[in-house]
């Protein structure tokens, strides 16, 4: 008889095997333990063949001497490894915060010739580009003038990347050393409806406002501000009176 694809499914793993009917019970427990991680005689075995069926038990008194050609194996159906262990007697092979991990020296990493890092200084990017510095000097300024030309100013209605449904008021224009290689101008605003990232604050430093579980507070760049007279929004205003 042909092998026969199986579904070996455990609680750390899941993975299609390929399972010979002449295998005995205890054939087939031994060599599902370097797949799952459980010992044969922790093992409880059921077959399922199909969405909804209950699993039948692969299991007999005499492991050795009975075939697996005994039980209704079909093609792709799933094979469900339990485990009969206390908890605490089970290994977690998803926990990876014991294993030790290499990490390779930086000077060593300095010195190798085929890793970014290299390719980096070959490309002249970034840190070893040598006009970096005046790039960002001109993206900075870039930043700046963006804020003047669109009149951006503390106080001042507008609203964000041209939807409607993000009216405010501009509360702060400035640097926000709290985002991540976010140097230049920033404008946070002060949305109308509670549809922001925070309540004026970013980590420990408060830009505006008071602490706050609605989080009415955005910070964009000058470049998706629009100034305008922009009132809030009256949803109630397009309603039929009763």
């Amino acid at each position: 008889m042909a092998d026969v694809p199986l579904q070996v499914i455990s609680e750390n793993s899941a993975s299609e095997r390929r399972i010979t009917p002449s295998w005995s019970v205890s054939t087939l427990k031994a060599k599902l333990e370097p797949v799952t991680g459980i010992p044969p005689s922790a093992q409880k075995l059921g077959l399922k063949t199909s969405a909804g069926s209950e699993p039948v038990p692969v299991e007999a008194a005499d492991e050795d001497a009975t075939r697996l050609s005994d039980f209704p194996l079909a093609p792709y159906a799933e094979l469900h490894v339990g485990d009969n262990r206390p908890p605490g007697a089970r290994p977690n092979y998803n926990d990876v915060s014991g294993v030790d991990k290499y990490v390779m020296p930086e000077e060593e990493y300095e010195r190798k010739t085929d890793s970014v890092l290299a390719w980096k200084k070959a490309q002249k990017l970034g840190r070893f580009d040598p006009n970096a510095s005046s790039h960002e000097k001109a993206r900075l300024n870039a930043l700046e003038q963006e804020v003047h030309q669109r009149g951006i100013q503390v106080g001042e209605r507008c609203r964000i990347g041209g939807e409607d449904t993000k009216r405010g008021t501009v509360e702060y224009v400035g640097e926000v050393k709290e985002i991540p290689n976010g140097a230049g101008q920033w404008v946070g605003v002060r949305l109308d409806e509670p549809v922001g990232k925070n309540d004026g604050s970013i980590g420990t430093t408060r830009y505006w406002g008071q602490p706050s579980t609605m989080k009415h507070g955005v910070f964009v760049r000058p470049e998706r501000i629009e100034i305008g007279q922009f009132p809030p929004l009256n949803d109630l205003e397009e309603m039929e009176e009763i």
